[in-house]
């Protein structure tokens, strides 16, 4: 091979002999160490820099050279050096979530709802080529310390909050850092393009709209409605707003505090039946509460829907199966688990936000009394 090098030699051959020249080459790769970006420039006839926007899938290099630099790129089996990649980034290539502690009756500590938005968040993570570190939140924590700042994480995903009060304090502290984060639920105050949530209020009116048409006329709630949990507060707001419409006095509607449990809401509906009242219809801020209120109901030796229709609010999986199946309001656990993922990643690269809010869905089914059931699963 006088006055050609080794290199010069295959990239010749490969012009002409394709496939069966590249795995020639990636063999003589394998004898002086793994293949690199500036191997599969060579062969490509173009820049490693190409190279690199290519395998990144990046919209600055024509699709024709993206699938030359691919084919020889899975020929060398070449692989991308993500920790390498991610220094030069200054990145990590990891997102944090972080669960704040919920009261369970087991021993996991996680409210069910936030189990299906977990694997929602995961896929996407892996879709967009992202480690995912899960762990639990104090407030207490240093969070921005924790993660971000030391480069275990890029941002953080916030799911849960306790008393609004306490972690809002928390968040300021976000801010003043100008950490990357997103919560899902109540709106962090003016930055709405750091939360993802439902439309609430339209889920409280989606549910007091759906009884007043079954004929229902005396009604209670059952959830905090205070800004201690902003959440729940709006649900009973769009709930009270369209009962008033209907010459409802907000005063008529009986509303008692409990936190998302089972237990809670038990405890609840009996201090709703001490203190006298025997509504027919009860609204209430969580599934969870919902499935307390229709035990404490059934104790009490009334039936449901029969004597008393109840209605939550998320559409957990064991809704449909309590007795009898839970009529709730659907959060689109799917999409917000999508949408917390890519909105973080916006904020990260400095993007804008379009969405940020996902609309609610009734799901009727049997504990409401209708007998027109749109959703048995």
């Amino acid at each position: 091979m006088s006055g050609l090098t080794a290199h010069g030699f295959f990239r010749a051959i490969v012009q002409t002999r394709g496939n069966l020249a590249l795995q020639a080459y990636g063999e003589f790769c394998g004898m002086k160490g793994k293949a690199t970006s500036f191997d599969i420039a060579y062969l490509a006839g173009v820049s490693q820099s190409t190279v690199s926007r290519a395998l990144r899938d990046s919209p600055a290099v024509n699709q024709e050279t993206k699938d030359k630099i691919f084919a020889i790129a899975k020929q060398l089996n070449y692989k991308v050096d993500k920790n390498a990649s991610n220094l030069r980034k200054q990145c990590s290539g990891t997102l944090a979530l972080l669960l704040f502690e919920d009261p369970t009756v087991d021993d996991s500590q996680i409210n069910p709802f936030f189990l299906s938005m977990l694997g929602s968040i995961t896929r996407a993570c892996t879709k967009r080529g992202h480690d995912l570190l899960i762990s639990f939140q104090q407030l207490s924590n240093d969070w921005h310390a924790d993660y971000e700042d030391s480069k275990k994480a890029d941002g953080i995903i916030l799911l849960g909050y306790g008393d609004y009060i306490d972690y809002e304090e928390k968040l300021q502290q976000l801010l003043a850092q100008q950490t990357h984060f997103v919560c899902w639920g109540a709106q962090v105050e003016g930055h709405p393009e750091f939360t993802i949530r439902s439309n609430n209020r339209e889920g409280g009116r989606q549910a007091a709209t759906h009884l007043l048409e079954l004929g229902y006329r005396s009604f209670a709630f059952i959830g905090i409605a205070s800004d201690h949990a902003p959440e729940f507060f709006e649900r009973y707001q769009g709930y009270i707003d369209v009962l008033a419409e209907h010459g409802i006095r907000p005063q008529d509607v009986p509303q008692f505090d409990a936190i998302s449990t089972e237990q809670a809401g038990y405890s609840a509906t009996q201090q709703l039946f001490a203190a006298g009242h025997r509504p027919r219809a009860i609204f209430t801020a969580s599934d969870l509460i919902a499935i307390g209120v229709i035990r404490a109901v059934q104790a009490a030796g009334l039936r449901v829907p029969e004597d008393v229709a109840v209605v939550g609010f998320d559409d957990i999986p064991m809704a449909s199966f309590c007795t009898p199946p839970l009529t709730t309001i659907q959060q689109n656990t799917t999409l917000a688990g999508e949408m917390l993922v890519v909105n973080l990643l916006k904020l990260i690269a400095q993007e804008s936000i379009s969405q940020t809010e996902i609309e609610p869905k009734m799901i009727v089914r049997r504990s409401c009394g209708s007998t027109q059931v749109t959703s048995t699963s």
